[in-house]
């Protein structure tokens, strides 16, 4: 039973549930059916509102929003440990129906629910008929550890200055067709965005971090470990398909409008180009990356 009661901010629900007569309570209240009558339990009132606010907001700041059909189907493959609740779309149903039984096997919240609902939920009207909340999980490797454990042949991707997620998108989805699984760069969370998930349609889940706050220092470890370090422009380097690409490197990437810094730029062993027209200024990064990408594959023949 619920009622509503006038509160400082405005109505509050009340929830009624059963107490023992005992109850020294001082805010219940005994209830009794007919003069002197006496009952073995009485209802208290519970405000359902008052939770506690800082255990609200780290909980919050614990968890984040991940959309699109795809980014949501891959995640719930690998990771259906880290989703809290779900909103689905009726026609996304028959996509998710693993999905729709584990959270019911698991006690998950979920939700079905109209697309203007949705949007408002995964706060964008590309949200694919699906939206996870799910718990923060950054698939992070120390860079030691990596270099340690790294194969004889590999290609690691480093990022700079490259925050747009859906160019974050984009790179995860084409490293994942190539067999790429690691990225170099400065903040391991902006891969895991809603926007740079969707983007890169399930890619994002077979690629991990490496984080850095000093790229040049992270250059240097990785070269004392045998990798060659690749830079990229659009504007100078030897023309890339007749470029020879060892078989362990890093490729390093710079933000379209400006490229990549100087001081990064000198720590370079090889200096790349992708030759084009001219008529406009350059590639897209993530279309970049795939030609880039391609060109080491088809030089280094085995999988990744």
């Amino acid at each position: 039973m619920n009622d509503f009661l006038n509160g400082k901010n405005g109505k509050i629900k009340v929830m009624y549930v059963r107490s023992d007569e005992n109850n020294t309570d001082s805010h219940a209240k005994k209830f009794r059916r007919g003069k002197n009558r006496r009952h073995d339990h009485e209802r208290v009132k519970i405000d359902t509102n008052q939770i506690d606010p800082i255990q609200l907001q780290r909980q919050r700041a614990e968890e984040k929003r991940i959309y699109g059909k795809n980014a949501c189907q891959q995640l719930f493959k690998n990771r259906p440990e880290i989703i809290v609740k779900a909103w689905f779309s009726q026609a996304s149903i028959s996509d998710f129906r693993m999905a729709l039984k584990w959270m019911a096997d698991h006690r998950k919240a979920y939700h079905v629910v109209d697309s203007k609902e949705l949007a408002t939920v995964s706060g964008t009207e590309h949200h694919e008929g699906v939206c996870f909340l799910v718990k923060k999980s950054h698939r992070e490797i120390n860079r030691a550890v990596y270099l340690q454990q790294a194969p004889a042949q590999d290609c690691v991707l480093a990022l700079e200055n490259i925050g747009n997620p859906h160019n974050l998108g984009g790179i995860m989805r084409t490293c994942a067709h190539f067999g790429i699984h690691h990225v170099l760069l400065h903040d391991p969370a902006m891969l895991e965005s809603g926007a740079a998930m969707r983007t890169a349609e399930g890619g994002a889940e077979h690629i991990k971090a490496i984080h850095t706050d000093d790229l040049l220092s992270a250059l240097v470890d990785f070269r004392k470990a045998g990798y060659s370090i690749v830079m990229t422009s659009s504007h100078k380097g030897s023309d890339l398909t007749n470029t020879k690409l060892p078989n362990k490197i890093v490729l390093v990437l710079g933000q379209e409008s400006g490229g990549i810094t100087k001081d990064i730029w000198q720590q370079g062993d090889i200096a790349v180009s992708i030759l084009g027209t001219g008529l406009v200024e350059s590639l897209n990064v993530s279309v970049a990356t795939g030609i880039l990408l391609a060109e080491w594959r088809r030089q280094n023949r085995r999988l990744t």
